[in-house]
């Protein structure tokens, strides 16, 4: 799922190429995307493009009139400029300086796209969650400490923390050095003080990074610049030992044994109660 890094860069990407610019067509190609019906999105037509912005995870085109349409890429959602039709498009949305497609991979539908009437309906959308740029330390521990959550769980609570999701967690709780499932209440100063920098550095970077890549087309939760996330069994660019992980449902959190959890491997729901007692304990157990 795009998260702040990558949404910022679309944002910053599509502030050049349609700012300004006027709506002349929105073709929709999947009934489920578009999740309002009133206002009607033929009520985009003409209309002049006034701002762009990041809500969470989720882009914000401001239109003339007051008129928002948000956009919510989800997992496998993806934006393309100079976008044409194609098996797995959604959405066109055609402007006068270029035509910007939706698309989204698998079948799985979860992509979606809202039109909303003024301020108060936007500020409804907005989960809640503190923008990591926009806080200090305390603001950032006041967050953490209103919850006794998993850190993992606490950093991708959007009504806790905007933007930041699976991919990113990992990265920042590997560079704090910090279990993913360590609970906040039980944190000291030093490790949110740790946990705060730890956010804010990782996040700056890969906004860095991704702006290199000019319009981002290649949208990717694994990235062979990232430290754990997606590096399962690869050795960790800090000590050396395998990239290790947990997989729940859909999701799945890598973190270093050695560098996060003192040597000690976590438990796997699936794995370690199919293992049972040939599970590993800890980085030294493994072959």
């Amino acid at each position: 799922m795009p998260e702040l890094p990558d949404v910022t860069v679309y944002v910053e990407a599509l502030q050049q190429r349609v700012g300004g610019a006027r709506v002349q067509k929105i073709r929709l190609f999947n009934p489920f995307l578009l999740r309002t019906a009133v206002p009607p999105i033929d009520s985009t037509v003409g209309k002049r493009v006034v701002s762009l912005a990041r809500l969470g995870k989720r882009i914000v085109i401001g239109l003339e009139g007051g008129l928002f349409l948000v956009l919510h890429l989800m997992i496998a959602g993806r934006l393309h400029w100079e976008g044409k039709k194609t098996r797995s498009t959604l959405a066109l949305f055609e402007f006068d300086t270029g035509t910007l497609s939706l698309t989204e991979a698998g079948s799985k539908r979860r992509a979606s796209l809202h039109l909303v009437q003024g301020e108060a309906a936007l500020k409804a959308m907005d989960p809640g969650g503190v923008e990591i740029f926009a806080t200090d330390l305390a603001g950032f521990s006041s967050r953490l400490k209103s919850e006794n959550h998993t850190l993992k769980r606490a950093l991708t609570d959007p009504r806790l923390y905007a933007g930041i999701g699976n991919a990113y967690s990992d990265e920042i709780l590997h560079r704090a050095k910090l279990s993913p499932i360590a609970l906040t209440g039980g944190l000291s100063d030093e490790e949110i003080r740790s946990l705060y920098e730890a956010t804010r550095a990782v996040l700056r970077e890969w906004v860095q990074r991704l702006r290199t890549e000019g319009f981002p087309e290649k949208v990717t939760a694994f990235r062979p610049e990232m430290a754990v996330h997606g590096r399962y069994g690869e050795p960790c660019p800090v000590c050396g030992a395998p990239v290790q992980r947990i997989v729940y449902a859909e999701n799945e959190t890598n973190y270093c044994a050695r560098c996060q959890t003192g040597g000690r491997i976590l438990a796997d729901r699936a794995l370690s109660r199919l293992l049972k007692k040939s599970w590993p304990r800890s980085i030294d157990e493994l072959p």
